[in-house]
């Protein structure tokens, strides 16, 4: 019977822990992906560096680990992410009879997996498994900007294994290392023709890097929760493709290098429980973008650089309110709302990612099945807010081909999660 369990265990974590992966390969939405729990999805990520009963927390702050249950808990969450994004062009713009861009953005499956051990009474293991990063965009094959995109993807995949120590009841610490592997696709048309032959860049890597956090429990019923995931450096290695000559190099294909650091991130949280049901969740998070700069394609092995991926961002910044209320031991609602400062702005947005400032509307729920199986459900609204592209003479993209154009944007997302504890 004891053997029967283990192994019935053992086969359901490994099938939780590769889900994720696997569906993760159809799509994913955005550059850097906030989607990471259907739990929090719910709150617009409010209190995501606190401890609840989802282990998901560990993403933004891996010493919430230290409030997971007894023994082995294990969390599979879906996300479904539907956005809409359409760039619709100018009369005064170069190749405005080519038209708009159709919907560029493409709907998206991500998943996350979470694992967690408690080893001890002060020693806590785990690992969560995600896809930080991504971005797909693919306007039509012919439109007014297809010199800047025909299509783009980021893809990545994360694995977080970490340890938490809990110090005290009042405070937790812990530390994490990722393995991140990072796949980057770009293309565009080679010139203003109808039917232009598309040139193609392209790379991978994998990288590492590291996670830390605490929390701090200064009474019963107050948590503050303060994580950090580092940026994680990767050296793409692929190669470039291009049917005309680009400066002195003629029509061919190529190997090629490029150096790309994804930004850090820090995320500050607040829980309080005003009653035995009530609780309000807050959080801020600091996204260090402006470390991209402009990474330089270089021909490998000579060194010769032939272009260079144009960032050029700004830092990025996230706040969120929100609250949970438990309606009996089965049932707790939650609701939220966050504004997302983005790192991009109109001297710099450009045709692969016209993304802009947003306002986050959530609410969602978790089901309690019984004391070792719990279903979270979320939901979220994005409202995109006035979005102009502007790629003239000055900005950084700009070819001697103007694109100006409105963007009209939004996005809705449907998560769910399995958590169980064996």
């Amino acid at each position: 019977m004891g053997r029967s369990l283990c192994k019935s265990s053992l086969i359901l974590s490994s099938a939780i822990l590769m889900l994720p992966i696997l569906s993760k390969t159809v799509s994913a939405g955005g550059f850097a992906l906030h989607e990471q729990s259907s739990y929090y999805q719910g709150l617009s990520f409010a209190g995501n560096a606190t401890s609840g009963t989802s282990i998901s927390s560990v993403f933004w702050n891996p010493a919430t680990i230290t409030s997971a249950k007894d023994g082995l808990t294990a969390e599979l969450h879906n996300t479904f992410i539907i956005p809409r994004s359409y760039i619709d062009v100018s009369p005064s713009s170069t190749l405005a009879a080519y038209g708009d861009s159709g919907d560029i953005a493409s709907d998206a499956w991500v998943g996350s997996t979470y694992l967690s051990y408690k080893v001890n009474d002060r020693i806590y293991v785990g690992l969560g498994v995600n896809s930080p990063f991504g971005l797909s965009t693919k306007p039509n094959f012919t439109w007014a900007g297809q010199v800047y995109n025909r299509s783009s993807k980021v893809f990545s995949i994360n694995a977080n294994p970490m340890i938490g120590y809990k110090i005290n009841d009042v405070l937790s610490i812990a530390l994490g290392a990722q393995i991140e592997y990072m796949s980057v696709r770009l293309k565009s048309a080679s010139g203003v023709a109808v039917g232009a032959a598309s040139s193609v860049l392209e790379g991978d890597d994998v990288g590492f890097g590291v996670t830390a956090g605490v929390t701090i429990k200064p009474m019963k019923g107050t948590e503050i929760g303060l994580g950090y995931r580092s940026g994680v450096s990767h050296t793409l290695s692929g190669s470039l493709y291009t049917p005309v000559a680009v400066g002195v190099l003629p029509p061919g294909t190529y190997n090629i290098t490029s150096n790309l650091i994804t930004p850090d991130m820090v995320t500050l949280s607040a829980k309080q429980s005003i009653n035995d049901k009530l609780r309000l969740l807050g959080s801020v998070e600091w996204a260090n973008w402006s470390r991209l700069k402009q990474p330089a394609v270089k021909l490998d092995p000579s060194g010769t650089q032939v272009t260079s991926l144009r960032f050029n961002y700004n830092d990025g910044y996230f706040a969120s309110l929100g609250g949970e209320y438990d309606y009996n031991d089965h049932l707790t609602f939650r609701a939220g709302a966050a504004y997302e400062w983005s790192p991009i702005d109109t001297a710099i947005r450009s045709a692969r990612l016209p993304d802009n400032n947003r306002i986050w509307l959530s609410g969602g729920a978790t089901y309690n099945v019984n004391d070792k199986l719990s279903l979270d459900f979320g939901y979220s609204h994005i409202f995109g807010t006035d979005t102009k592209l502007r790629v003239v003479p000055g900005h950084q993209d700009f070819n001697g081909v103007s694109l100006i154009a409105d963007v009209d944007s939004s996005v809705d997302i449907l998560s769910a999660s399995l958590r169980y504890t064996f």
